[in-house]
């Protein structure tokens, strides 16, 4: 029998080239593509590890390799590969079904020229993309990729259709998300979780729980109560409908799919959420199938947590993940960031003790951890405190702010302590869910004056970070420049105006490059008592260049899109 040659294309960070190959027998040839340059992957440790790995194992490594031109990437005599693989393929963050259908049309058509008499080609898709009866669920023809007709234009047909199986490639793993919680980063993000834990552990036993929940909560959570409906009040709520091109990248596969991939929440159509009081209108939001959210918090799965049968009272539960906000623009309120979540069940008739003991840790930590950035000499006293909220039992948990810019409250708030009744299963249990933004905890430890240098690829951040020390951040950015632009507009006194959807709009046109929104002045038309607003929107980047064109060009973009989408008239 002949040796088998397999092709994959468009590799992120080689994880599947590299988990595949173990499974191999030696006489299968294996040729890695991507359509990155070698530079692109430079700062990916990652991807460099897998690429090193992948050629010690004599495994060709290609960069460069558009999958839609595959016969300008391979001589004649070095075609003829028996499988041709494509994982979740996607045109771009921006691309809806259109986009993706032509890509998928030009890529079968392009294996035609480099495949095998009798050669298979296996595309991954997420479950709904692929438009086929199999599909569970199955969308409506029109919204999906049409696999089957995009691989007719190549002369395929399909012959098979099973599940994708991440257990099958041990250590594959997207490269939609950026994993800051994973075992092998390096990110001050996963660091503080780390400490947090490690210190909580020598006082209480702990539980690890895994973060299998998915990023969408739908209906059956039984999550909406009274607590938290303020928390759903400040999410991003996503309508799904057939032309929203930035909705594929959520209606792509079920809630659990969406795990892999960091949703770019600033390029979404965001109906307005609903307000602190509409509790009613919350609780359809997350169950209808029309409308849904990104979880705004871990406290959203409190209580499938405490209804696992392996739920251990007595113990800290620990969750940690992504999650979602919806916030006016500012440097230390991040519309996405990394949440831990402690769960903490006890008698009842040790209530009192408990959460003094678990308050008591916390504030020793958390002050422990802020005070090693500082100069000496310099004291710190009384950094964290627990504030009161107004229902009496329930916490803030602030922080004092030092020295971190003038763009930085007086207080923070990094976190909160909520106290629960008795639930059904425990009855005789209290509860306590302490939540805790790891994103901000980690700028303030190591002070870090932008939450936008958290989510950058650049080597030139990770490489500050050493295990087990903590020292001030410095930015390698000098000096980058600032641009301003006034934008004034008349509103439509039927629609209102709605100033967060207004950031989150200028948030997604200028893709996380206006810093700061200020608010200059009202003016109401003596003769048609018409309301003009005028906002000054700065715009300046941390880890890259910026140029006065750009900004030129993201601020014409934004006056359309506000008379679009907010139905507004610039002036």
């Amino acid at each position: 029998m002949a040796p088998r040659r397999l092709l994959l294309v468009g590799e992120g960070n080689f994880s599947f080239a590299a988990a595949l190959s173990e499974t191999l027998d030696p006489s299968t040839s294996l040729t890695a593509t991507c359509l990155q340059r070698p530079a692109d992957l430079a700062r990916d440790p990652v991807a460099q590890e897998n690429v090193q790995r992948l050629r010690e194992q004599g495994t060709e490594v290609r960069f460069g390799v558009d999958c839609t031109q595959l016969a300008d990437a391979f001589e004649l005599h070095d075609r003829e590969f028996d499988r041709i693989y494509f994982n979740f393929p996607h045109y771009g963050r921006k691309a809806g079904v259109a986009k993706n259908r032509e890509l998928l049309a030009k890529f079968f058509q392009s294996c035609t020229d480099v495949l095998a008499e009798e050669g298979e080609v296996h595309v991954a898709l997420c479950r709904g993309q692929g438009g086929t009866p199999a599909d569970k669920p199955m969308r409506e023809w029109h919204n999906s990729w049409q696999v089957v007709a995009m691989a007719a234009l190549g002369g395929f047909i399909l012959s098979d259709v099973y599940p994708f199986s991440c257990e099958a490639v041990p250590g594959y793993k997207s490269t939609g998300y950026r994993g800051f919680l994973e075992a092998s980063s390096c990110h001050p993000v996963k660091t503080i979780n780390e400490k947090l834990i490690a210190e909580l552990d020598k006082a209480f036993p702990l539980k690890r729980v895994k973060c299998s929940f998915p990023l969408l909560p739908q209906g059956g959570t039984g999550v909406v109560t009274s607590w938290n409906c303020d928390i759903l009040s400040a999410a991003f709520w996503i309508s799904f409908h057939e032309d929203n091109a930035n909705s594929e990248s959520l209606t792509g596969g079920t809630t659990e799919d969406m795990e892999d991939c960091l949703v770019s929440f600033s390029e979404l159509s965001l109906p307005k959420s609903p307000g602190r009081d509409s509790k009613e209108e919350a609780h359809e939001g997350i169950y209808s199938q029309a409308k849904i959210c990104l979880r705004p918090s871990l406290l959203v799965h409190v209580q499938a947590v405490i209804q696992a049968p392996d739920f251990l009272p007595g113990s800290l539960h620990i969750l940690s993940g992504p999650v979602f906000q919806k916030c006016r623009i500012s440097p230390f309120t991040m519309p996405a960031f990394h949440e831990t979540l402690f769960i903490f069940g006890f008698s009842e008739n040790l209530k009192d003790g408990c959460l003094q003991s678990l308050l008591d840790h916390l504030k020793g930590i958390l002050d422990n951890l802020l005070t090693q950035t500082f100069l000496e000499g310099s004291k710190l006293s009384s950094s964290v405190e627990f504030v009161f909220q107004p229902n009496g039992k329930d916490y803030m948990i602030n922080v004092k702010s030092h020295n971190l810019g003038p763009d930085c409250a007086k207080d923070l708030i990094i976190g909160s302590v909520i106290t629960s009744a008795t639930s059904i299963l425990h009855e005789d249990q209290c509860f306590v869910f302490v939540s805790m933004n790891l994103d901000l905890l980690a700028m303030l430890v190591w002070s870090i004056s932008d939450w936008r240098m958290l989510w950058t690829f650049d080597n030139r951040f990770l490489k500050n970070f050493v295990p087990g020390k903590i020292e001030p951040f410095k930015s390698y950015s000098l000096y980058p420049p600032c641009y301003v632009h006034d934008i004034s507009f008349w509103l439509d006194d039927k629609k209102g105006f709605d100033e967060l959807e207004f950031h989150t709009l200028a948030r997604a046109v200028s893709q996380d490059t206006v810093i700061s929104i200020q608010f200059l002045s009202r003016f109401q038309h003596p003769k048609t008592e018409q309301v003009s607003l005028c906002y000054r929107l700065t715009y300046q980047t941390c880890d890259k260049a910026l140029t006065r064109q750009q900004v030129a060009s993201m601020q014409t973009q934004f006056r359309k899109e506000i008379q679009q989408q907010l139905h507004v008239t610039p002036r």
